[in-house]
């Protein structure tokens, strides 16, 4: 409770000048939410920042951020949600925008290896350049499931530099037996609000609550390499490609069972006991099969 009541005051200390809320207010929220829905704290602190952001019609970075004073940090070091830090990085990739609000997205490199980024629309910011390296002040980061990406804001500063940089390379690969599959594979709904990948339970998203839930495909899944097991990924395109079923295949097969399980049951018949060969970057406790 006393850790509670000092995310409350810290939430409160943010908003106080903008609306009317109380520390009580505040904690009463972050209670519901730990406490009733068994939200975790850092989860609910967000849930909680958010519907203020709302309620005082403000962006996030609106809040604040770093004045000179952040650390400058390898992208590999960013293990911490919501810090401002300064990075030197090159643009590896950029990817096309997932929506309107987006202005720009792809990955940053440094030697340590590689991170994601989001530029906002309504941050008005310079457009990077793939292949160019830039200087990166007041960057905000954030963190899903594990996976940890940097968000450019109205107050990041952009310096290009006439250099280059050695990407590093932050891939992994594992071989093994894919001996059991998690749960949250298979057909599942994310939440469509912008830049939010989270997957949805019982139809909530646990940062913007009910929504309704774009379909993707997917596995979550244990390979054993006969030492360790090591937990991995499948997005949709490989999905796609290991068990030869498409999205609109697996919408298909769910609406005509009126069951969302039986694709999850139809993929593991597939895979389960295949070896295979993953290769691709670790987020947090997984390996995310880019091939």
């Amino acid at each position: 409770m006393s850790d509670l009541r000092d995310h409350a005051e810290d939430v409160h200390e943010q908003f106080s000048d903008h609306i009317d809320v109380s520390v009580d207010d505040v904690e009463e929220r972050l209670q519901t939410l730990v406490g009733e829905y068994k939200v975790p704290v850092d989860e609910a602190r967000r849930s909680v920042t958010s519907h203020y952001l709302d309620e005082a019609g403000m962006e996030r970075d609106a809040l604040g951020g770093g004045t000179g004073s952040n650390d400058h940090v390898q992208v590999a070091d960013v293990e911490e949600d919501e810090r401002w830090i300064d990075v030197t990085a090159k643009v590896v990739d950029l990817w096309d925008p997932r929506s309107d609000s987006v202005a720009q997205g792809g990955l940053l490199g440094d030697e340590s290896g590689t991170i994601k980024f989001t530029a906002f629309a309504s941050s008005d910011l310079p457009k990077l350049e793939e292949g160019a390296v830039y200087d990166l002040g007041n960057l905000v980061t954030d963190e899903y499931q594990g996976s940890y990406s940097v968000k450019l804001n109205r107050t990041t500063t952009i310096e290009k530099l006439d250099e280059d940089i050695e990407v590093g390379d932050d891939s992994t690969t594992v071989e093994g037996a894919l001996v059991a599959m998690q749960a949250g594979s298979g057909l599942i709904k994310r939440c469509p609000e912008d830049d939010c990948t989270r997957v949805l339970q019982n139809g909530r998203c646990s940062e913007h609550g009910e929504v309704e839930g774009e379909f993707d495909l997917r596995i979550k899944g244990v390979v054993d390499d006969g030492v360790d097991a090591h937990e991995v990924i499948f997005d949709k395109e490989t999905t796609e490609a290991v068990t030869d079923i498409s999205l609109e295949e697996a919408k298909d097969m769910a609406m005509d069972a009126l069951d969302t399980t039986v694709v999850a049951d139809e993929i593991r018949d597939l895979v389960i006991g295949d070896y295979y060969r993953v290769s691709g970057p670790t987020f947090g406790r997984y390996v995310l099969a880019d091939d």
